[in-house]
């Protein structure tokens, strides 16, 4: 995926946004304090979070391959759409949101499939994984609902945030009528050119893709693996928690509070939620007891190892993909 100047522009200030946060937050932390930490904590358990988080990625390719399967009607397997997602999320690594459009392309090499029906699926996914995060986010209000009132309380006047709202309704709604007017007015006038021809065939074939959930055969598989990806997610930073002596004593339910505000710290648009990551975490541990200190600690701790299974996995799943494309390339001959 080649960038242009002004993507590489946003890709460096992204870049320096989030360096500059992590900055921010560990200016103050001891190196010294980091080791120490790294000397009492559970490398074995460490281990085993890494394992668990494999298996959560291996769910999310059998997943992804279902929609596939459900949208072009042909075999994939496994093994290819694990190896596509890798890569992606390495390439998320690089540049915030790339991920999803490099792994499309690299199926769509690997198997000849259709990108714009393998973004529908991708699309298809984020919304199912949303789904799961706001499901996710109103057990841990339910379970931690006094320190999430609390903490909401502190952040922000749900009063004040209701008005604005409300005010902007109106607003958004009459942009929106606009933009969509504007759309269909452009693409009837050049509904004939080319490039206009392009893009009508690729959200077709994206629609295609997000439509595809109603043709997936194994739907039991589909719906328990979506539920087992963020059992995953848990299990994951349970580990992490419980391998770190600062964090071994909090409750599932405060580990759950912690993974939903480190899922919202990995939405915003920085290279692996670099910063905003540890940040929220941190915040969150503060709230818990912890000093600020261990919160950070522990946020780099998780932070940084999966970030390296990503690397190291990502790698070997991009040595995977240059040679199946020389493969192929020599066959084509």
């Amino acid at each position: 995926m080649r960038l242009n100047k002004k993507q590489w522009i946003q890709v460096l200030l992204s870049l320096g946004v989030a360096v500059w946060i992590f900055w921010f937050l560990y200016k103050d932390v001891k190196f010294q304090s980091l080791l120490d930490a790294l000397r009492e904590t559970s490398f074995t358990l460490i281990g085993l979070s890494i394992l668990v988080s494999l298996l959560g990625f291996y769910l999310r390719a059998w997943r992804w391959k279902l929609l596939i399967e459900a949208s072009e009607n042909a075999s994939v397997s496994t093994g290819r759409t694990f190896v596509a997602l890798m890569i992606g999320y390495l390439a998320n690594l690089l540049v915030p949101r790339a991920g999803e459009v490099a792994r499309c392309g690299v199926l769509a090499k690997t198997e000849n499939s259709q990108m714009g029906k393998l973004f529908g699926t991708v699309l298809l996914e984020r919304t199912f994984d949303l789904f799961f995060m706001l499901l996710t986010v109103f057990l841990a209000f339910v379970l931690e609902r006094e320190l999430f009132s609390r903490l909401l309380s502190e952040l922000i006047s749900l009063e004040t945030l209701y008005q604005k709202v409300s005010g902007l309704i109106p607003l958004l709604i009459g942009g929106f009528s606009v933009f969509v007017i504007f759309i269909y007015l452009v693409f009837q006038k050049y509904r004939d050119a080319g490039i206009v021809k392009k893009i009508r065939h690729f959200i077709r074939d994206m629609l295609t893709g997000l439509l595809s959930l109603k043709d997936v055969k194994n739907q039991l598989g589909f719906w328990s693996s979506s539920t087992a990806i963020w059992i995953t997610y848990y299990l994951t930073m349970l580990l992490v928690a419980l391998a770190i002596p600062s964090t071994a004593s909090l409750s599932l339910s405060s580990v759950l509070m912690v993974m939903v505000m480190g899922s919202i710290g990995m939405v915003a648009p920085v290279q692996g939620g670099i910063g905003t990551f540890h940040a929220l975490v941190a915040f969150i541990l503060m709230a818990y007891g912890l000093s600020d200190e261990e919160g950070k600690i522990f946020a780099v701790i998780i932070h940084s190892s999966q970030v390296l299974t990503i690397v190291g996995f990502g790698l070997i799943s991009l040595g995977v993909f240059f040679k199946i494309t020389a493969v192929k390339a020599s066959k084509s001959l």
